[in-house]
């Protein structure tokens, strides 16, 4: 078994998933339940992907959740702009959650593109 702990995309997406409910926990109480849902779940399919993925004994079913996981990035990048045009949340925290999904978007992509070697 791989240990998905010790990923760097997986410590990232950890660190994102959790600031998806720092963010969400200041949000007006009418979107708590619209849009801060769908962010909170977007985050934590990012390092829950990766986890689950790294279970997968074919690089084909790997990559795919890696795939996933690349998904919700670029799911909760848009439902983070969209926060931040609306301005809900911190919108400090919201701006250092964007800047670290590129690079987790830049490190998936990187790691897909290893396992396809």
């Amino acid at each position: 078994m791989k240990n998905f702990k010790e990923l760097k995309i997986w410590q990232k997406g950890f660190k994102i998933a959790v600031n998806s409910f720092k963010i969400v926990s200041v949000f007006p109480s009418q979107e708590k339940f619209g849009l801060g849902i769908q962010i909170t779940k977007a985050g934590v399919s990012i390092p829950s992907n990766i986890a689950e993925g790294s279970s997968r004994t074919s690089t084909k079913d790997y990559n795919r959740f890696i795939e996933i996981s690349l998904g919700s990035c670029f799911e909760l990048e848009t439902q983070l702009l969209i926060a931040k045009e609306a301005n809900y949340g911190d919108q400090s925290l919201i701006e250092e959650t964007l800047r670290e999904l590129t690079e987790e978007e830049k490190m998936i992509t990187a790691f897909a593109k290893s396992l396809k070697l």
